[in-house]
């Protein structure tokens, strides 16, 4: 796969105050980034991007007002300063009345400039990602785009379990003392199971260190600026865990905080691509529902995941892309499941994405496709939140590209791996894995 990067390449999502906002992008592409924003098919965003553009103009006229001021106000000392040295005190106390006007004005535009960078940056933080050139417009996961298939459906007859029975019949997880100790969505890994959940762990990990990846253990919470940075905030807000009291999150994936390492740095060109991978517990609230699509390892609250984030030279970024959908691809092929890969359509995509693959593993208990992973390049967005730059040899700046991947989530894969090996008395697991379990099937309790 090639992908050609998004043409609008347009900073559409910092704050004008911190300097992280090109509008002159928003300006001259108007049409076409409302055209591209159209394809997600959650709102129309012409009046917000049209307020954004009356809005700058106003911090515009503000801004000359304000520099004239500066200008008049620095005359203005030079003269006092002047008059001073000959002896002309009246004259001088006469021009800092004047002085003393216009410093008043100045606090005055001060102040509604302050109001407009705030309206402009609420105002920003509203509008998502403008999708790839390649995504299609659709409204739900159902008109995603099949790419390819590895694999068939496989059949194993009537007597093929899901895994929150396979579990329980095997006691891998428990769910209900989970639910005691914490809440639904919070189950506790148990034995093999737990033992087989570190195993995956630690060979996606490796995989990861084989393919140039440094690994790191990010802290699992984040502050405010951490969730503004990537995006994850004010978008999805309600779907994270806020510390009470505080600015602080427990994060949703290792993207956040390893992203976020970046973030108000300029790296030299020298040093790209900058690979890192990291293994951390996550945490999400969504909101409850009922079916099958919840039950068991489908739907969790505290669920675990390797992650593999880069940070590049945007003329490669999707050459990068294609790099990160084929290691997640080897990996899902090393389990032997069979996969199949989706490219995200305008209204499945994620807020900060401009492009997404989705992985899906079959799992036979439960006769259906799951999401395992999902790869997805952000281009300039994120880094133009974080003032993420990179500076070439002549010193020249501009902002970088940023990736990331699930290499992998374990509950859904755990969930496959567990219906797709089932026999009559036992699991097998996975060749691959039995390097790290040190047993080859799980078999069934007395």
């Amino acid at each position: 796969m090639v992908f050609p990067p998004s043409p609008q390449n347009i900073f559409l999502c910092a704050s004008i105050v911190d300097g992280m906002l090109v509008i002159k992008e928003l300006k001259e592409s108007r049409d076409q980034i409302i055209e591209r924003l159209a394809v997600r098919g959650k709102q129309d965003f012409t009046p917000i991007v049209d307020e954004i553009i009356k809005l700058d103009g106003e911090r515009i006229k503000l801004q000359q007002d304000q520099d004239e001021i500066l200008t008049r106000s620095n005359q203005m000392a030079k003269k006092i300063g002047g008059l001073m040295k000959e002896g002309k005190r009246d004259e001088a106390d006469e021009i800092k009345k004047e002085t003393g006007e216009l410093k008043n004005q100045g606090k005055k535009l001060s102040s509604s400039l302050a109001e407009i960078n705030d309206q402009l940056k609420k105002l920003l933080y509203e509008i998502p990602n403008t999708p790839n050139e390649l995504v299609k417009p659709g409204k739900t996961d159902e008109d995603n785009e099949l790419i390819r298939q590895e694999g068939e459906e496989i059949d194993l007859g009537s007597n093929a379990k899901p895994h929150w029975d396979l579990i329980e019949e095997y006691k891998l997880i428990d769910f209900e003392i989970g639910n005691k100790v914490t809440g639904a969505g919070f189950p506790f890994y148990l034995g093999k199971g737990s033992r087989l959940v570190r195993s995956m762990i630690n060979l996606f990990l490796d995989r990861a260190a084989e393919a140039g990846y440094n690994e790191v253990q990010p802290p699992i919470v984040i502050n405010e600026e951490s969730g503004l940075g990537t995006g994850q905030l004010p978008d999805k807000e309600g779907q994270m865990y806020r510390l009470e009291d505080t600015n602080m999150y427990l994060i949703p994936t290792a993207e956040v905080p390893i992203t976020n390492m970046y973030r108000n740095e300029i790296i030299s060109e020298s040093q790209l691509p900058i690979k890192n991978a990291g293994f951390t517990p996550c945490f999400r609230r969504e909101a409850g529902s009922w079916g099958s699509h919840v039950r068991g390892l489908n739907r969790l609250h505290q669920f675990d995941k390797v992650e593999i984030v880069q940070i590049v030279e945007p003329s490669r970024s999707y050459d990068i892309l294609d790099e990160m959908v084929a290691h997640v691809e080897s990996l899902v092929k090393s389990l032997e499941l069979p996969y199949r890969v989706l490219r995200l359509c305008g209204g499945d995509l994620g807020f900060s994405a401009a492009i997404t693959y989705d992985f899906e593993v079959y799992s036979a208990g439960q006769k259906k496709w799951l999401e395992v992973s999902s790869v997805s390049n952000f281009e300039n967005y994120q880094s133009n939140r974080l003032k993420l730059r990179i500076k070439d040899s002549n010193g020249k700046k501009r902002l970088a590209h940023t990736l990331n991947g699930s290499a992998l989530a374990i509950p859904r894969i755990l969930a496959a791996v567990l219906e797709n090996n089932q026999d009559q008395d036992c699991i097998h697991i996975p060749e691959i894995l039995r390097q790290y379990t040190g047993f080859e099937k799980i078999e069934r309790p007395d």
